[in-house]
């Protein structure tokens, strides 16, 4: 629970759901308002808590969301937390670009 009470996970997480079910992302493809280094950071926390599932290509590393998983033990808790996580992501984009990371 505690891997979801961040904004910033709560938009990557947003984010991983729109990629759909089977869908992957990779790190660098989600544009949070945060260092490169603090982004890493809530990748290893949503890894660690069992949020999303994350596997080596290469030189990327791609992300899916452990959907079935998450529903099964949280009936509606992860549809709640996408929902927020998309509340968050507009309000990133209301944001003037200063807020925006510069790595």
């Amino acid at each position: 629970m505690g891997a979801l009470s961040d904004p910033v996970r709560l938009g990557v997480v947003a984010r991983l759901a729109e990629a759909g079910p089977d869908g992957e992302l990779a790190c660098g493809t989600i544009t949070t308002p945060v260092s490169k280094s603090t982004q890493s950071a809530h990748f290893k926390i949503l890894r660690e808590a069992g949020v999303i599932h994350q596997r080596d290509q290469g030189t990327r590393r791609l992300n899916r969301l452990r959907r079935d998983d998450l529903d099964a033990r949280f009936p509606g808790l992860l549809d709640l937390a996408i929902a927020h996580g998309r509340d968050v992501i507009a309000e990133w984009a209301r944001q003037p670009q200063a807020t925006e990371r510069s790595d």
